[in-house]
Formats: C-alpha cells, sequence, structure tokens
C-alpha cells in the first residue's frame, strides 16, 4: 500500500519517465515482506538501458528492475540503499520526510 504522495507528484514522475529521464520518486509504503521499511523509492526510466547503466552506478543489477508492461519500470529502493541514492541525487527533502535519516540542506 504505497501513500505519502500527490497525484501530481506522481504524474511527474510518469511523465519524466516518458522524457526518457531517469525519474526519481519516494512515497511511504506498507508491506509484510519488509517489516522494517516504511517507504519505497522508486527510481524509472523508459530507456531500460539507461536504467540499468544509472542502476550500476550504486550496485543494482539489472535482474532487479521491475519490468511493467505499463512503460513505467523502475528500481525499487528501500533502506540504506534508498537513503544512499536519494541522498547521492539530492533528493534531500524526501530522505528527511521518509527516511529515518535527517540531513541538513
Amino acid at each position: 500500500m504505497a501513500f505519502g504522495i500527490s497525484k501530481s507528484q506522481l504524474k511527474k514522475w510518469k511523465n519524466e519517465i516518458d522524457s526518457g529521464e531517469i525519474a526519481i520518486i519516494t512515497h511511504f509504503w506498507i508491506d509484510e515482506r519488509f517489516p522494517n521499511c516504511n517507504s519505497v523509492t522508486k527510481v524509472g526510466c523508459h530507456n531500460i538501458e539507461k536504467l540499468v547503466n544509472w542502476g550500476t552506478i550504486y550496485g543494482l543489477k539489472e535482474e532487479w528492475i521491475h519490468h511493467r508492461k505499463d512503460g513505467y519500470s523502475h528500481f525499487d529502493l528501500l533502506g540504506d540503499k534508498q537513503a544512499e541514492v536519494l541522498l547521492k541525487e539530492g533528493h534531500i527533502e524526501e530522505l528527511n520526510k521518509f527516511c529515518h535519516k535527517r540531513i541538513r540542506e
């Protein structure tokens, strides 16, 4: 179950993906498979090769991509990897809101 983002934020993420950009969105999330995580960051791109190349920067494997028929394929990032990516990609506001780490801008 996802919550904590607006329809306009989701639309922006999808538009960035459709434009061939690396798009990042974070939201609160509950899944019994991951009881210690309360948020997820989704990093997507319509160009899968570009997404794979981006993922290698962070040690992500191509087989970890959630391939979607609707064109919004993405990596799901949780925990420490999520925090690392948000910090390095400059998404401080999301890091502070959704993760247990607090960073000053």
